[in-house]
């Protein structure tokens, strides 16, 4: 199942080590989308404009855990390519406490203070008991998300991307099952898409966790305190804080628009919460091949094969870039269809609003693409605040524009739309800008 990244054809090993990572999210993205079809279809357009407001809020919380993993994760690879085998395990003990303890806080935090942070989101009166209830429901899980994606980042990191798929798959299928039953033969409404949702992520979580512990003793490690843990304390704050900062700040980023979009009221919510999905679904592969191709260089550049982290880089570009090309045509092709999948084809204004959306984003999926990329190469080369920094000159870009343009009469919803690729492509120009400034002075920063 392991994999070493470090020898063999650059591009046949990073697509067959990406391959595992790309349908596993694949299939997770699937499974949220089978809540949101299920709601908007069996519960209405209210449901559905709740459900993805919702969502918007569980990934920004839920990005925190998922960004501290996915450091760690990079940190682990860089210790597996050096062959560092007992500073690895000091980093994925402290890394599993310091994540679980962030779970436990998050956890406590969202149900004290649901409600002031539902209103926050400017959510509409009619709206508001079916987010609160599918948001408190949700929040039961959390422990699983930290649980799986732990030990997902963990046997990645070691170059096993497949195990984390089987789990996935299988729960993903459970989840399917699961909303239908709940929600059309139990008739348990919001609270049932929920509920189904948080089985398939213990069901995940807790599997994966005894598969690695079971089958991967090398990869077992003691709760109790070891002799030398200062300094690979400071590294696991370095690599999961920045990681988890960028995640949270795009995610927050992508909560403020939420709070913009739901001030145009619940046609225009239920129009982003469709088209959110039909829009992560569609670029998430080079997303996820952006994590894998992080963990690439990671090891190589733990090895010290630094003619294997260029030759990556450009691989990595082109078979983005040509992904991002071909999804980019199909959403423009689809979009109207794609809508139809979540609302019916009476819902005229909802679907036009959400073709808006999908067409404006789908137009730009390269500039993304290259982001995605950058923040892999920057957490790889033991630079992770770089990838921070993208991300804030993103979402910031984002986020001024679409709250300045929003507000005039002729440009309307579509300012929050246009916003968003312009972001991308002014972090894409400082992350090349920055990258050939590295060359040329040649500090790669070796010593994490």
């Amino acid at each position: 199942m392991k994999k070493d990244l470090t020898q063999g054809n650059v591009t046949k090993n990073m697509l067959l080590f990406a391959g595992p990572m790309i349908l596993g999210n694949l299939l997770q993205q699937f499974y949220n989308i089978a809540d949101t079809l299920v709601v908007g279809r069996f519960l209405g357009p209210d449901a559905l404009a709740a459900v993805g407001s919702a969502y918007t809020l569980m990934t920004f919380l839920t990005s925190i855990l998922i960004g501290m993993a996915m450091g760690s994760g990079a940190l682990f690879s860089y210790y597996f390519g050096r062959k560092e085998e007992a500073r690895m395990k000091s980093a994925m003990r402290l890394s599993f406490l310091l994540i679980g303890g962030t779970t436990v806080l998050l956890n406590l935090l969202v149900m004290a203070f649901c409600r002031p942070i539902l209103r926050l989101l400017q959510t509409p009166d009619e709206l508001m008991e079916m987010m609160h209830t599918y948001v408190w429901i949700i929040f039961m899980g959390l422990i699983f998300v930290f649980l799986y994606n732990y030990f997902a980042y963990l046997l990645r990191a070691v170059g096993n991307s497949v195990v984390p798929l089987y789990f996935l798959g299988s729960t993903a299928l459970l989840n399917i099952a699961l909303d239908l039953v709940f929600v059309i033969v139990f008739q348990w409404g919001i609270a049932g898409a929920a509920a189904a949702t948080v089985i398939a992520q213990a069901v995940s979580g807790l599997g994966l966790m005894a598969y690695t512990w079971a089958k991967e003793p090398k990869l077992r490690f003691r709760l109790r305190k070891a002799p030398g843990e200062k300094a690979s304390m400071a590294e696991i704050l370095r690599f999961s804080f920045s990681s988890s900062v960028q995640q949270s700040v795009m995610n927050f980023g992508i909560l403020l628009i939420q709070g913009l979009v739901n001030s145009f009221g619940p046609v225009v919510m239920a129009a982003f919460a469709a088209a959110v999905k039909i829009d992560s679904f569609a670029y998430m592969p080079a997303q996820e091949f952006g994590n894998a191709f992080s963990l690439f260089i990671s090891q190589n550049f733990g090895a010290g094969r630094d003619d294997r982290v260029k030759q990556g880089m450009r691989s990595a570009l082109r078979v983005s870039m040509a992904f991002c090309l071909a999804v980019s045509l199909l959403i423009f092709l689809f979009a109207p269809y794609l809508m139809m999948l979540f609302v019916s084809p009476e819902e005229t204004e909802i679907i036009a609003v959400g073709v808006g959306y999908l067409r404006i984003e789908g137009a730009f999926y390269c500039g993304i693409g290259i982001l995605f990329l950058l923040y892999g190469y920057y957490r790889g080369i033991n630079r992770p605040e770089m990838s921070l920094v993208l991300t804030v000159i993103s979402l910031g870009t984002r986020v001024l524009l679409a709250y300045a343009l929003a507000p005039v009469p002729v440009i309307g919803v579509y300012g929050i739309w246009s916003a968003i690729p312009i972001g991308w492509l002014l972090a894409d120009i400082t992350g090349i800008l920055y990258r050939k400034k590295i060359e040329k002075t040649h500090t790669g920063g070796r010593n994490p």
